[in-house]
């Protein structure tokens, strides 16, 4: 959650991943994707690479990811590929979720590898993270249209006749 705390201050989804191997962290990330225009810098992808740097490898067995969302497609996709053994995750994503909600990318019987999952870990915690980020941002967007509405010049604002401001209308 403080990885997650890093990406919110970055103006990206709150989102984090710690990558772990044997009690010791071999790669930690934050959502990106904003910041580097990259469709592909969610927070797993960070943690992965980091973890094949530090493993020498593009294979890590017997490594579990805790990340506080439900993974993607894409990262879920990412997590098969790398053997990572084990998933926990936080908040269930109900939109894209591909780790039992939407989709079960990662228990997919005919895929070549399958991850154990444990979800529900600070469930609570992790999505009023995202709730409160989601909340300030449309917030934020609101307050930025009615800033927008207010510079506008006066001839392209509503205009009440003066007839009608006076109260003189014809009945």
């Amino acid at each position: 959650m403080q990885l997650a705390a890093r990406a919110e201050a970055a103006g990206e989804v709150p989102v984090g991943a710690v990558l772990i191997k044997d009690g010791q962290v071999l790669g930690e990330g934050w959502n990106l994707s904003i910041c580097r225009h990259d469709p592909t810098a969610h927070a797993e992808i960070q943690a992965i690479r980091q973890a094949g740097s530090a493993l020498q490898n593009y294979r890590m067995p017997d490594c579990t990811l805790y990340v506080t969302l439900e993974p993607c497609a894409m990262c879920a996709g990412a997590l098969v590929h790398s053997r990572v053994q084990r998933l926990v995750f936080g908040a269930t994503d109900l939109k894209a979720g591909a780790c039992g909600s939407v989709v079960d990318l990662v228990r997919h019987p005919q895929l070549n590898h399958q991850l154990e999952v444990q979800s529900g870990v600070l469930a609570e915690a992790c999505a009023a993270q995202l709730s409160g980020f989601f909340q300030k941002r449309r917030a934020e967007q609101k307050a930025l249209k009615q800033q927008k509405n207010s510079a506008l010049p006066a001839e392209t604002q509503p205009q009440i006749s003066t007839a009608a401001q006076s109260g003189d209308v014809a009945s």
